[in-house]
């Protein structure tokens, strides 16, 4: 059985040693001692070397991180690394799950609270609470709220006036209320004390408050408001992180891929060749497989 695959791996060999003497035209005379001498001169001039060669391709390492870049697993594939290959797949895929999930858990929970203070915040209550000389008086005795018109004669809410009013109290009004439906109007709703007397659970504008930096006056409705809007940022906290893990996947993976290309062209050296050895005066020619695999 050796024999046999000994004289497989051969003949490729034998057969493109003859192939290149023929091309070259080398001619033989037919005495042994000058033609082994004709022969040594041709096949050190030219290098001959076996189809077996050019069987184990070479991986390029460029081509390896490009395709783990649009898809991390597929450069170690490409390099025949498999299990890296599935690892870096399934860490794509479970972060781009992770993300997905949290993303949309976020969104639901975003829209849970906004709808719980559109039911129970109302910028007309904290409005008229602000308007009221009673309440101003004990944050700020040199405003006049009178002489904002904090109210449209429809009723609404006019915001710029509003805002003005605020800006001109000072104190623990920190903050301008903004306009409804925006992001900061659902963030400090539930943030700032100053927002307090919009619950509906807090009063009417008649009800005094005191602000008090430990925050234990605010309602029940403030407070559990708060916590559910701190829910959906970290529920978005999550999903960010996990595009974060999406990008870092593809840079390592495109690195890693890269290197795996490199090892394996280190990994494995084929090559042929044919052999001189010298008995006395005498030269005999023999092919050579020369096969090496680092582990």
């Amino acid at each position: 059985m050796k024999r046999c695959l000994s004289l497989f791996f051969l003949l490729p060999v034998i057969f493109v040693s003859a192939q290149e003497l023929k091309q070259n035209k080398t001619q033989l005379i037919g005495v042994l001692a000058l033609d082994s001498k004709i022969v040594d001169v041709s096949v050190q001039a030219n290098k001959i070397k076996s189809p077996l060669d050019e069987t184990v391709a070479k991986k390029k390492p460029l081509v390896a991180a490009g395709l783990s870049l649009l898809l991390p697993g597929a450069g170690e594939f490409y390099s025949e690394s498999y299990i890296k290959s599935a690892v870096f797949l399934a860490a794509e895929a479970a972060a781009i799950t992770v993300g997905l999930v949290y993303d949309k858990k976020g969104n639901d929970q975003t829209t849970f609270f906004q709808n719980y203070a559109d039911q129970h915040w109302s910028a007309a209550r904290y409005a008229k609470w602000v308007s009221n000389p009673a309440n101003t008086k004990n944050i700020n005795a040199a405003v006049d709220p009178a002489k904002y018109n904090v109210f449209y004669t429809s009723g609404k809410v006019n915001w710029s006036e509003l805002n003005r009013l605020e800006s001109d109290l000072g104190s623990y009004f920190s903050h301008r209320l903004p306009y409804y439906g925006e992001q900061q109007y659902f963030e400090l709703i539930g943030k700032y004390p100053q927002f307090n007397v919009g619950w509906d659970d807090f009063g009417d504008e008649n009800t005094p408050f005191e602000y008090k930096a430990d925050r234990s006056n605010l309602t029940n409705n403030f407070k559990y408001y708060s916590v559910e809007r701190g829910k959906a940022n970290d529920f978005y906290n999550i999903a960010s992180k996990a595009v974060i893990v999406v990008v870092v996947n593809h840079l390592i993976s495109a690195i890693d891929a890269a290197w795996s290309a490199h090892s394996f062209n280190k990994s494995i050296e084929l090559h042929t060749s044919i052999e001189k050895f010298q008995n006395g005066f005498t030269s005999y020619y023999y092919p050579e497989l020369h096969l090496q695999y680092r582990f």
